[in-house]
């Protein structure tokens, strides 16, 4: 892909823009799978928004603002379903041996690690999915540095435009960083993984999702939708069976990180505010196939007084840059056309 196709699309960057926030991912070799962990051991003030029916999630509600813990020293987005949710013991092991986590009395610190996970048990070997080995492979490989983007990590298995049972495409993990003069940073990682089309924001165009029959071009399912088609739910029910897609089977999971200082519950507003990004550059999005779940943290580096809105705002247009690079660098598997085999 030409990076500067890219750079017209979404921001630049990464979540580890903000300064001492690292991310590793596990990719695993049998079949596209992994998970991506995203580190700040000492502790980040985080909150939690799960918008999506069917969500697969761990500690989330830990991070309720009524609730006791406020801090977090990693948060895990796998693959594997349900299944993936193991992949965060490794994470706790890897902090356990290092000695971070919430201390209480004179016990030993407890890591405090949240977790959302998507499905993709439908690609390839299902019996394949990351577990503790891989959340804690993933520890030991996580960086300051740039990184890596489309089929990796918890974007290894994504897959995007599934609603109508139509022909799909690939899905990918995104990252990307708004760096304000004033040294503050709104950054965002998100694994696409979406019943729905990706959009470009900025056009409202279609870069991937369903296909058309002959597999050149977009279905568009909002408009199909509104066609009539994939209405009615199957056996009278309204579920929607009748859209051709499982129940659970994909989700968008993703984290946004700030140096600016909040609280729990002001995070919490973030991770809300940040869904609108979502919806944004995935249509329709938060449906009831979708566990779709953002994290918010703050790592409080920043001696600036921020407002909440004004970050809530630019967190959710780091969510839907970061959601469009993670479909334009996904690669092509079989089945699923990546991006650029459609758009060249």
């Amino acid at each position: 892909m030409e990076s500067s196709k890219l750079q017209l699309l979404a921001p630049s960057g990464s979540i580890t823009d903000v300064e001492g926030i690292r991310v590793g991912h596990f990719t695993d070799p049998r079949r596209p799978t992994g998970c991506t962990v995203i580190l700040y051991e000492r502790g980040a003030v985080a909150g939690v928004d799960v918008r999506g029916s069917a969500p697969g999630t761990r500690e989330t509600d830990l991070l309720k603002p009524t609730n006791l813990v406020d801090k977090v020293n990693a948060i895990l987005l796998s693959g594997g379903s349900a299944f993936g949710l193991d992949a965060a013991t490794g994470v706790v092991r890897y902090l356990d041996e290092r000695g971070y986590g919430y201390s209480l009395g004179g016990a030993p610190p407890v890591p405090i690690v949240p977790a959302a996970v998507l499905f993709d048990l439908t690609v390839g070997n299902a019996k394949i999915r990351p577990n503790a080995d891989s959340g804690y492979d993933a520890c030991t490989k996580a960086t300051r540095g740039p990184v890596a983007e489309g089929n990796v990590g918890a974007g290894a298995g994504a897959t995007v435009g599934k609603l109508l049972g139509k022909a799909p495409m690939k899905g990918g993990i995104g990252t990307a960083s708004i760096k304000l003069p004033n040294g503050i940073v709104v950054a965002a990682i998100v694994a696409v993984n979406c019943v729905g089309d990706v959009l470009d924001p900025s056009t409202g165009q279609i870069i991937a999702g369903a296909r058309s029959p002959d597999g050149k071009s977009f279905l568009n399912i909002t408009e199909t939708l509104k066609r009539g088609l994939g209405v009615a739910a199957a056996g009278g029910g309204s579920s929607g069976a009748g859209a051709g897609a499982g129940a659970g089977e994909n989700t968008t999971i993703g984290v946004v990180a700030t140096n600016a200082r909040f609280d729990k519950t002001e995070m919490t507003k973030i991770a809300q505010m940040a869904h609108d990004g979502m919806a944004r550059a995935i249509s329709p999005s938060h449906t009831m196939y979708d566990g779709d779940t953002l994290f918010a943290m703050s790592t409080g580096t920043s001696p600036i007084v921020a407002n909440v809105t004004a970050i809530g705002a630019l967190a959710a247009e780091a969510v839907s840059g970061a959601i469009v690079r993670g479909v334009m660098a996904a690669a092509s598997i079989p089945g699923y056309p990546g991006y650029r085999e459609l758009h060249g």
